[in-house]
């Protein structure tokens, strides 16, 4: 009797730390539902699975969904807790549009034409001509945000911080 109840407990002590990393902080990318979710930043729908991005982060490390990876780095830049070492950034591989890659450590090609003409594409390795994850960060930062961004409030100047943050990150 009283090694069923040890067996009992031990079974119940088991499902409850299985069942605690349900609970835990997700990592990772996640699959996009082309053709049906949009852009979190200009709210257009992602349907070009080669230039995908997503970012994981925030005080609930929420992932967010991008059509380009110009528009995850715009939109990260105006979070407060953009330099986050727990930061997730990933970026899909124009090759195949089906292998995520870490945006931190691809290489980035110029010249390809992307959904929102920031026009770098991913690659899991280094090329002639591509860039890395800093010189390609730069190259967005200074094209500025997107004129194809359908969000008139992005583009009237002033502290993008306070025009734009996701309100379950405040």
């Amino acid at each position: 009797m009283m090694r069923s109840a040890l067996l009992r407990l031990t079974a119940l002590l088991a499902l409850g730390f299985a069942l605690g990393g349900c609970w835990g902080p997700k990592t990772g990318p996640e699959d996009i539902r082309y053709d049906r979710e949009a852009c979190e930043i200009c709210r257009m729908i992602i349907s070009d699975p080669r230039f995908a991005a997503e970012v994981r982060g925030g005080p609930k490390h929420k992932l967010h969904k991008f059509d380009d990876i110009g528009d995850a780095i715009h939109w990260l830049e105006a979070q407060s807790w953009r330099n986050d070492p727990e930061v997730e950034i990933w970026v899909m591989s124009m090759k195949d549009g089906k292998t995520w890659l870490d945006a931190r450590k691809a290489w980035y090609l110029p010249g390809q034409i992307s959904p929102m003409d920031y026009n770098f594409g991913a690659l899991k390795t280094k090329q002639d001509k591509v860039l890395s994850w800093t010189q390609m960060k730069k190259a967005v930062i200074e094209h500025g945000l997107s004129s194809r961004c359908a969000r008139p409030d992005l583009h009237s100047g002033g502290d993008l911080e306070h025009k734009y943050n996701s309100t379950d990150e405040k």
